[in-house]
Order: structure tokens, then C-alpha cells, then sequence
């Protein structure tokens, strides 16, 4: 081990393990998804001043790619600094593939087969089972149109290993220039907005992986920080008023026109990239203090409550369209004529009923299932050895003679 890049494990974050403050901002994050689904469809976000706060939750996205990126890519940073080895990229595809397909195929199933409007050819149900949603017109419909971004996610998935590889030769001494790059490289991509990217009608270069490299870059630079000694991002995570105010300001800046007009209506480049930068800050803000000051560990984040709905977020996130689909019929409730928070309370309450269902039938059996195939793979080729020699006992010690 280097011991010029490897600080004593003391001194830095998390270089593994579960933390638990992180499943809370992560429940917190798909609260903040729905909350602005439910303000468009009931019309709450076209009201004066708070309609352009509800419209603004969108930037929990901002949180889920940084939580992704800082998970995903903490072995990578610690493998760098001698503090940890990285799993095999097979078993990395596996365990993405395990985590995120089971239940979401099972949502696009019953939303296209049962939701009237969310029907359409064979085209709409190969992008949606295949996550590529971003890529293909007409086929972001009803009940699963928040899927763009889980599109998004599993685009940056695919990438980062290669993104490993190229920063591979970034160890020991070297590894001082991690971070460097990775600021580098996300700023470079805010460029991305303005290049003339050829793209069907109805389709946006802009919602691609590119474009949103910045807000996956605020969790790989926390990744990074992570396995650092600490320093004045440290110092600075722990002054927690301090981080909450910078999260603060970056929400209310991109309340304005700073990042873009209300409604759908499309941003300027520039304001899409002002946008970017804000949600990215505004989800570094917000997970600062929980990675890089883990001596005080967040009491309300890694509750029981908070930890239960962290638990059930992936199932919130996939099934809230659905299920708000269903709240208007069922409790007569015209979509755009307002009832906001009557549909917000019904919304949320039933969807995390069903996210919680969707956990214990499908998420959880399908992680299970998952590891008790890795133990019997690992116990196979653990006995693989020992069942040699003994049906040949002399075959050891002809091999260590011939040698």
C-alpha cells in the first residue's frame, strides 16, 4: 500500500458499507418527485411564486444521479488509494441488472397493459422495457413518463466503467489528480447543451447522459473527497447551518428564470446549463454532511421513518404515476383544476403502500436471489479444488515433485 495516498481509515468517510443518512435523503428525494408530478397534473404549478416552487422539486433528480454517482463510484476511489478493490465489472452489471429491472419491468407491464392511456404499438413497449425511452419518439407515455431519468441512470451505469478505465492510471502519487479531472470533465460537459446534435422530432440531446454528467459528477467528487484526509471540504461539510444555507439559495436561484421558464416550456442552453450547475450544487450541499462528517450521524435522516421510506423509493419512484393516474377517477378529480395537496396526501399514502409491496415481493426476493446464487457459485468453486484431490491424493504431490 502507498502510504502517500493511503490516509489512516480514521481520517476519511465511508470507504464502504451502508450509510444509513443516505437511504433517507434518498426517500426524501422521491417525495420531492412526486411532489412536483402532483403540482403539474392538479395545476398547483402554474400558481403565482409557490408554482414555481413545486415546479423546482424536479431537482431531486439532481439527488438521485449524485447518490448514484457517490455509491457507485466509492470503490472505484478507494481502490485508487489502496483502501479498498473494486468488484469485478460482470458482477457489478449483475447487481445493477438485480436492483432496478425485476420491479421495473413489472411496472411497465401492468401500466401498459392496464392504464387506458398509457397504451400504444410495439415501439412503445420495446423502449420502455429496454430503458430507452430518450432515444426513441412517442414513447415517454402516460403513467411512466418519470422514467426518462431511471433512461438516464442506466446510460451512466453502462459508462462508468469505462469512465474507471480511463482514470485507472490515477493511483497512488497520481490519484491528487482525480479530482481535478472529474471537475474538469464536468465542466466540459455543461457544454454539451450547445452542440447541434441531429435528433428526431420529439426528441432532446439535452435529456441525455451528457447533459446531466455534472449532477453524477457532485457524487463521484464526494466519492473522491470521501477517502481523503480531512481538509477544508471536510471542515466545511461539518458546518452544517452553513451547507444547508448554500442548498438553500442554489433551490430558491433556480426557482427563477436563472434556470429556465415555468411550466414545459424549453430552457435557453443557458439556462438549462445554469440549471445544471444549481442542481448540482444544491445535491453536493445536501450530501456533504452526511458522507464527509460521519462522527455525527444524521438523527432524523437515519431514523426509522426516514430509513423505512428509503427503503420503499426505488417502488415510490417507479409506481407514483400510476398511481396518481388512478387517484383523479377514483376520488372524481379533474386533472389542472387544483385539489393539490387532497392529491398529494392520497398520492403519496397510496404509493408508498405499493412502493412497500413492490419491495417486499420484488425488490428484495430478486437481491436475495442474487446472493444465495453468488454463495452456491462461490461454495462451487471453493469445493472445486478440494473434490480434486480427493479423488486423486497422490495428485498433489505429483504435481509439487514434477515441479
Amino acid at each position: 500500500m502507498d502510504t502517500n495516498a493511503a490516509p489512516a481509515p480514521s481520517t476519511v468517510g465511508p470507504v464502504r458499507g451502508f450509510v444509513p443518512a443516505l437511504d433517507g435523503m434518498r426517500g426524501l428525494a422521491a417525495i420531492g418527485v412526486l411532489i412536483t408530478h402532483v403540482a403539474f397534473q392538479t395545476g398547483a404549478g402554474s400558481t403565482p411564486v409557490l408554482g414555481r416552487v413545486w415546479g423546482r422539486f424536479d431537482l431531486a433528480v439532481a439527488v438521485f444521479f449524485a447518490l448514484s454517482g457517490f455509491l457507485l463510484w466509492r470503490p472505484h476511489a478507494a481502490t485508487a488509494r489502496g483502501l479498498g478493490k473494486q468488484p469485478p465489472t460482470g458482477r457489478y452489471f449483475l447487481h445493477r441488472a438485480a436492483r432496478i429491472l425485476p420491479a421495473y419491468w413489472v411496472v411497465v407491464v401492468v401500466v401498459l397493459l392496464f392504464l387506458p392511456a398509457a397504451g400504444g404499438g410495439w415501439r412503445v413497449w420495446a423502449a420502455n422495457l429496454g430503458l430507452v425511452q430518450v432515444f426513441v419518439p412517442l414513447t415517454l407515455t402516460d403513467g411512466l413518463t418519470q422514467m426518462w431519468s431511471l433512461s438516464v441512470e442506466v446510460a451512466f451505469y453502462a459508462l462508468l466503467p469505462l469512465i474507471a478505465l480511463a482514470l485507472s492510471r490515477l493511483r497512488g502519487p497520481a490519484a491528487r489528480w482525480r479530482i481535478p479531472v472529474l471537475l474538469g470533465a464536468a465542466a466540459v460537459s455543461l457544454a454539451w447543451v450547445y452542440v447541434p446534435v441531429p435528433t428526431p422530432d420529439g426528441i432532446h440531446s439535452d435529456n441525455w447522459l451528457p447533459g446531466y454528467l455534472p449532477w453524477f459528477g457532485a457524487g463521484m467528487l464526494l466519492a473522491e473527497l470521501a477517502m481523503l484526509p480531512d481538509g477544508p471540504v471536510h471542515r466545511l461539510a461539518r458546518r452544517r447551518g452553513v451547507m444547508a444555507t448554500i442548498a438553500v439559495v442554489a433551490f430558491a436561484l433556480a426557482c427563477t428564470d436563472l434556470a429556465g421558464p415555468e411550466g414545459l416550456v424549453r430552457a435557453a442552453p443557458w439556462q438549462y446549463s445554469t440549471k445544471i450547475v444549481l442542481g448540482g450544487v444544491l445535491a453536493f450541499a445536501l450530501l456533504a454532511p452526511l458522507v464527509l462528517d460521519v462522527a455525527r450521524p444524521h438523527r432524523w435522516l437515519a431514523g426509522p421513518v426516514a430509513l423505512a421510506v428509503g427503503r420503499w423509493s426505488y417502488g415510490l419512484f417507479i409506481w407514483h404515476l400510476a398511481v396518481l393516474s388512478i387517484v383523479f377517477p377514483v376520488f372524481g378529480i379533474l386533472p389542472f383544476q387544483g385539489q393539490f395537496l387532497f392529491v398529494l396526501v392520497v398520492t403519496l399514502a397510496l404509493s408508498l403502500a405499493v412502493a412497500s409491496a413492490s419491495y417486499a415481493l420484488l425488490e428484495e426476493p430478486a437481491r436475495l436471489a442474487l446472493n444465495r446464487w453468488e454463495s452456491r457459485r462461490r461454495a462451487a468453486r471453493a469445493a472445486e479444488p478440494d473434490s480434486g484431490t480427493a479423488a486423486n491424493p497422490t495428485a498433489t504431490t505429483a504435481t509439487s515433485v514434477a515441479s
